[in-house]
């Protein structure tokens, strides 16, 4: 029998959650279940965390002391490098290591040529660095607990090389605020699943852990030295596979950052982010963009669906996505501290449809020439 245009319309619906079902079936689960792996003998290592900083005097001030003042029995120091700041930063770091002797302040006073962004003052750390495992984080971080460093260093069982962690955003009133934190949670649940199942792809500079030897192993960011941002996630992208890559996320082990406040400079920051998912691998940005698209076809095909085929039959397998999604989203939102979320999580679904038409330009913009 012939079919009518309706029933194409909603045959392509079910296709389209079918397909949202499998990453959650296949993907996002496997965050949603994780445990974290019981070691039978743990070492602590030597650890060098390194916080590059530009003109943010008043970030090294208010957070860099937390960092500081870590209690991790094993040695750890604090390579902080200023790049070329203009304010009172090289002031800021002096009066700090007076108290704190593990604080190893590097002032950079010229431009690197040719290279962008972040790139070369975090290459210069991770060079000057002591230790073999690096923690990376910004100055506009803190750590969520005295505890960061034991459990981020934790994770470097033998062959792992590589340790993701969760840079969350302060919980503060206002709608931003919480469109921006759902954004960071949906951007963890999906690198941290995508770990677990054998293909990382992406880390966050404000929260990541690394070998030296690995960096220079794969002559550090020299594949994309050209772009401003990448130093995080395109590094990741290049250099992770399934053996040597772990995740943290235990709730100590978090980094925070104040959210933008506002809309303009949040979509800036994302833009200058986005610019550089177009250089991931093509077998990741082929499952990226696919969740994407059908996450983008979703609502309007289901309205349609209602509209012009049966409700209650559109219903129906709205609902059995809507259930597997919320429990899913529970327990990982529980895990990564975002579980105030929940209870708004079917709006903030929504709001993703909006948030992929204001972010879709940014695949086809060229990337800015400065990291901050």
């Amino acid at each position: 029998m012939r079919m009518h245009w309706p029933q194409i319309l909603f045959a392509v619906f079910c296709l389209i959650t079918l397909i949202q079902i499998f990453y959650y079936l296949w993907f996002f689960i496997r965050l949603a279940v994780y445990k974290k792996p019981k070691r039978t003998t743990i070492q602590q290592h030597p650890v060098s965390v390194i916080v590059c900083a530009r003109d943010e005097a008043q970030n090294l001030a208010d957070h860099l002391p937390e960092v500081l003042q870590q209690q991790y029995p094993s040695t750890f120091e604090v390579v902080a490098v200023n790049d070329n700041s203009f304010d009172d930063s090289k002031y800021v770091l002096e009066y700090l290591q007076k108290p704190f002797k593990n604080l190893r302040p590097i002032e950079l006073k010229q431009e690197a040529r040719h290279i962008a962004g972040k790139k070369f003052p975090l290459s210069i750390g991770i060079k000057e660095a002591k230790h073999e495992l690096v923690l990376l984080t910004d100055a506009d971080c803190k750590p969520s607990s005295p505890n960061w460093i034991e459990h981020m260093q934790e994770a470097f069982a033998p062959g792992k090389e590589i340790v993701l962690g969760y840079g969350a955003y302060t919980k503060e009133p206002g709608l931003l605020n919480k469109l921006i934190r759902f954004e960071t949670y949906l951007s963890a649940l999906q690198y941290f699943s995508y770990a677990l199942a054998g293909m990382p792809y992406m880390g966050v500079g404000r929260n990541l852990a690394y070998k030296k030897d690995l960096f220079f192993r794969n002559k550090g960011f020299s594949m994309h030295n050209q772009l401003p941002g990448g130093d995080d996630d395109l590094f990741v992208n290049r250099v992770a596979t399934k053996h040597n890559t772990a995740i943290v996320i235990d709730q100590e082990a978090f980094t925070y950052s104040a959210a933008k406040t506002r809309w303009s400079t949040w979509r800036s920051q994302k833009t200058r982010h986005y610019t550089t998912s177009k250089y991931y691998k093509g077998s990741h940005k082929f499952l990226l963009g696919l969740f994407s698209f059908s996450h983008f076809l979703f609502y309007p095909l289901f309205v349609a669906s209602i509209i012009f085929f049966c409700w209650w039959m559109a219903l129906a397998v709205f609902g059995f996505r809507f259930l597997l999604q919320g429990i899913i989203y529970y327990s990982t939102m529980r895990k990564l501290g975002e579980r105030d979320l929940f209870w708004i999580y079917p709006l903030l679904d929504v709001w993703q449809w909006f948030y992929y038409l204001l972010f879709a330009n940014t695949l086809f913009k060229r990337p800015q020439s400065n990291w901050k």
